[in-house]
């Protein structure tokens, strides 16, 4: 059996000529005949991304803290309009540039600078691989439990203070080893995966939220009552908002990596904005009126979604429902978690590393999170969505300004592969970014400490962590915007943005390593080998049509 080689393979291409060290094939802008993805699936992306038991816990949580189901509604809605706003704006850029945010942080950070962004990233994104495989293996253990009632009392060898028991650990090798095939999909196809995903999970969820209402009459929901008040409620009210947008603060910085694959007008990416807030409140709903119900029927309220499934009686439904989550955690692990760390660990290591390759090692590297004690608690849960959205904001901000403001949307495509180019900065290292981000970050560092170790007394030092990531967007975008427009990076303006498609055209007898002719011979001047899918015929062709 040939192993395969340690470097990975880089065909022909004008972005990485000579550039080896920056780029491989997957960070060269994806080509016109790569961009498969329509307004159709970005809206089942979205719906697969938003139903997983995350969005689900947090609303919940939310709840066990002392805030009302109110409360829950009005931060999760105000929440993801505020973040919507910027995942739009940020997945705009990759529409445009059709380039992924590791590869884009370089026009604002420059290409050693980047690497605080993308590490960043990275470590997030590893993290929610880590707990939506946990959320997986609680599903695959309520599902066996379902199956074989004897699977959930199976003896335990694992101390008890490791958070975890046998049967779930077996169930968590399961979840774990039923995702690797699905790492090696490449982004174009997983559009079937969220189409699929999108109908099936939100009829079970769905029918969960009638259970809710049937069984209890809507239970309690309507008359629960905040158990704090005064500055503990604020401040609670802040804290929760600062949890929520930290859910999505890893997609606000890097919706480039799927929207470059987009083929629609840039326009679209406006869709977020309404659709996101209306999405996720409706599911946070579910897991608000399912937990008040549970709490009403069988007197504990549980605001893990398999705890209450488990105890249902019948064992289809506890199965089925089991499976929805499952499929849930599933999706959004690859869409989200997988794809994600896998361009950020592709941009530090790209001759050792592509997006296959970094799924795999970012399952990996999950297993060293002990995502099971994460989970322990929604006080823990809270606290780590809110520990790594300090620093996300700020970083959201700074591609957020640089784009759209300082450079007023012109980059050069070329030249953020070329680490000798305008984007070099000092050195590789953009400063005004590095200051900016400091003082982004800066004033949430106490609460952060604190957060992680609440050995440590913070005192008022952690009221601006409770809502860190509004207080680093804003306090970085005023920053990084002042110091880029007072001390400009003059070779960084340029008179027109320089597209991906320009350098195609002018450049390519091949695209990504295939030959690209005309009936003659000679290069496509029409569309550089693109596969028009108006002209192919049978179901596939619709369907594709359809994403």
């Amino acid at each position: 059996m040939k192993l395969p080689p340690l470097k990975v393979a880089q065909p022909k291409s004008a972005f990485a000529e000579g550039n080896a060290r920056w780029t491989n094939k997957d960070l060269d802008p994806v080509p016109r005949n790569n961009r498969k993805w329509g307004v159709s699936s970005f809206i089942a992306y979205w719906i697969s991304d938003a139903f997983n038991a995350a969005t689900w816990q947090f609303a919940s949580s939310i709840i066990a803290i002392g805030l009302t189901w109110r409360e829950s509604i009005s931060i999760v809605a105000v929440s993801f309009f505020i973040v919507s706003i910027v995942i739009a704006f940020n997945g705009a850029t990759g529409v445009i540039y059709h380039a992924p945010f590791p590869v884009l942080a370089r026009a604002s950070w420059g290409f050693w600078g980047s690497y605080v962004a993308i590490i960043s990233r990275a470590i997030l994104a590893i993290f929610w691989f880590a707990i939506q495989t946990m959320n997986g293996a609680n599903t695959v253990r309520v599902m066996l439990g379902a199956i074989w009632p004897s699977f959930l009392t199976l003896p335990n060898h694992i101390p008890v203070n490791q958070g975890i028991t046998t049967n779930t650990m077996i169930s968590f090798v399961l979840f774990w080893l039923i995702q690797v095939p699905f790492l090696y999909m490449h982004p174009n196809n997983l559009r079937w995966l969220f189409m699929v995903k999108s109908i099936i999970v939100p009829i079970a969820w769905i029918a969960i939220l009638i259970w809710a209402f049937r069984s209890t009459g809507g239970g309690e929901i309507f008359d629960q009552k905040a158990t704090i008040t005064g500055s503990a409620y604020s401040w609670a009210y802040l804290a929760s908002m600062t949890s929520v947008i930290g859910n999505y603060a890893t997609l606000s910085v890097n919706q480039a990596d799927f929207s470059r694959y987009s083929r629609v007008s840039v326009k679209w990416q406006l869709l977020y904005v309404p659709m996101l807030p209306i999405i996720f409140t409706f599911i946070s709903f579910i897991g608000i009126a399912a937990s008040s119900a549970g709490a009403q029927k069988y007197g504990v309220l549980e605001w893990d979604p398999m705890a209450l499934i488990s105890n249902w009686e019948s064992r289809a439904c506890r199965f089925f429902a089991a499976f929805s989550f499952a499929l849930a955690a599933l999706g959004v692990n690859i869409s989200a978690n997988s794809l994600s760390a896998a361009n950020d660990l592709t941009a530090l290591f790209p001759q050792y590393v592509n997006i296959r390759r970094g799924q795999l090692l970012c399952a990996v590297l999950s297993w060293a999170l002990v995502p099971w004690k994460i989970l322990a608690s929604a006080g823990s849960f809270l606290n780590f969505m809110s520990a790594y959205s300090v620093f996300l904001g700020p970083i959201a901000a700074i591609m957020v300004m640089d784009f759209w403001v300082v450079h007023a949307r012109k980059y050069d495509a070329l030249a953020l592969y070329q680490p000798g180019s305008i984007y070099r900065y000092w050195d590789g290292v953009n400063w005004r970014a590095i200051v900016a981000f400091v003082v982004g970050v800066a004033p949430n560092l106490p609460g952060f400490i604190a957060s992680i170790n609440p050995n440590v007394n913070a005192g008022v030092g952690v009221r601006p962590y409770q809502f860190g990531w509004l207080l680093g967007f804003t306090a970085t975008a005023g920053v990084y915007t002042s110091l880029s427009l007072v001390f400009k990076a003059r070779e960084t303006f340029i008179e027109r943005a320089v597209l991906p498609d320009e350098i195609y055209d002018l450049d390519a007898e091949v695209v990504e390593g295939v030959p690209i002719k005309d009936e003659e011979g000679g290069r496509d001047r029409l569309g550089l080998g693109e596969m028009r899918l108006d002209e192919k015929k049978g179901g596939k062709s619709w369907a594709d049509r359809l994403l």
